[in-house]
This record gives C-alpha cells, sequence and structure tokens, in this order.
C-alpha cells in the first residue's frame, strides 16, 4: 500500500481528485486529497506546512506527493522540510522550483496577467469564468513568495512529470517538460489533455501513479 497526498492548483481543492483518488482506493492504495489554506496572511509557506503537519499529523512515510499546476511549488517545498516523510514526487503539469523560484518568476506573461485580476480584498486571484463552480479566490502571496529549500532533494527515489499537451493556446509548462525530458533522472509522461488532467484523462493518470506507488 503506497499514501498519496494529493494537492490541487490554484483556486481548486481536494475535490478535484475525487475521482481519480477513488480509483486510487479501488487498488488499496491510502489517499489524502488536501483543500490548501486560504487568503488574508497565507503565502507558500503556509501551504508547504499545511501539508508537512498532515503527513506528521497522519504519521505518513514513504509517500508520492502528488501536485497539480501550483501544487508544484507546495510538493517541492514539503519534500524539502519533511525529507523522512516523502520518497516521490509526481507534477501534474505543474511547475518545478529551484530555489528562490516562485510562481510568478515560472510563468507566462499572460498567467501573470490573470494574478493581477484580484477581487475587492486585494488578497485573491479570482478563478477564471471557465473553472468548477467550487474554485475559489487564490491567495496573491503564495504566487509572489520565492521558495526556500534547504537541501538538493537528493532523498527523492522518483520524480515524475505529466505533461498536458491540449491546451488551447501557449502552455506555460512547455519549456519544463522539454527540459525534464531529456534528464534521465525523471520519467515523464505527454497526455493528450487540457490543463486539468484530472478532469480529462484521469484513467491515464491512475496507470502513471500506480506505476510511482
Amino acid at each position: 500500500m503506497t499514501t498519496f497526498v494529493l494537492i490541487p492548483g490554484m483556486c481548486h481543492g481536494g475535490w478535484c481528485f475525487d475521482e481519480l483518488a477513488g480509483q486510487l482506493r479501488h487498488h488499496g492504495h491510502r489517499v489524502h486529497a488536501l483543500t490548501l489554506t486560504g487568503l488574508g496572511g497565507v503565502n507558500l509557506d503556509t501551504h508547504i506546512h499545511q501539508v508537512t503537519a498532515a503527513l506528521a499529523a497522519e504519521d505518513v512515510h514513504d509517500a508520492v506527493l502528488v501536485g497539480h499546476s501550483y501544487g508544484g511549488m507546495v510538493i517541492t517545498g514539503a519534500a524539502d522540510r519533511a525529507p523522512d516523510r516523502v520518497t516521490s514526487l509526481v507534477y501534474l503539469d505543474a511547475v518545478v522550483p529551484r530555489g528562490g523560484d516562485s510562481m510568478w518568476k515560472l510563468v507566462t506573461d499572460n498567467e501573470r496577467r490573470w494574478y493581477l485580476d484580484v477581487e475587492e480584498s486585494g488578497f485573491g486571484v479570482r478563478p477564471l469564468p471557465f473553472f468548477d463552480p467550487r474554485a475559489t479566490a487564490h491567495p496573491l502571496a503564495s504566487l509572489l513568495q520565492p521558495i526556500r529549500l534547504t537541501g538538493d532533494l537528493a532523498h527523492i527515489r522518483r520524480n515524475v512529470y505529466v505533461y498536458a499537451s491540449g491546451w488551447p493556446g501557449e502552455s506555460p509548462f512547455t519549456s519544463t517538460y522539454l527540459r525534464l525530458s531529456k534528464d534521465p533522472s525523471w520519467i515523464t509522461h505527454a497526455l493528450d489533455s487540457g490543463h486539468n488532467l484530472m478532469r480529462d484523462a484521469p484513467q491515464d493518470l491512475v496507470k502513471i501513479l500506480l506505476q510511482s506507488a
């Protein structure tokens, strides 16, 4: 049995993994799909601490952390801060930061324009109109804060990247996928899917995650 910890991207909650989590549980695995804390006073460190605290509270070891989009920032930080609890990282059409990188730095100008569409409080980035009705505003501070890494993540036994090739326009993750696909220490996949891989390609994702178990 493997423990999967699923981290959503911007504006989404653990509910976006419902189908994927159900199938992983059907195969006998333990799954925690987290909803990250939102708005005032919340930054990237808040979200990383939330994940490491959940790992500690559940006494999880040998976890596979799965991060979608912005979730790549979070799983990278959590693996750095809880090296005794994480063995594999799976990035779902996500950023893969190095120390000092921020979400703002790693995306395209088009994505940055979206980030500046904040709600009246000034704290949260509005969900895009085509998002699931359950989507909520995402804390802007978490997108601007650079990640602080203390190590080189050498303890991670398996690094997996899943790229969505079906974006309607320019994908902010193409350069990341091309770079990692040439790196022998990474396992990469490209799926004919939109950015929301969990909705558009759940069966393919289940197969990939089971290989990471």
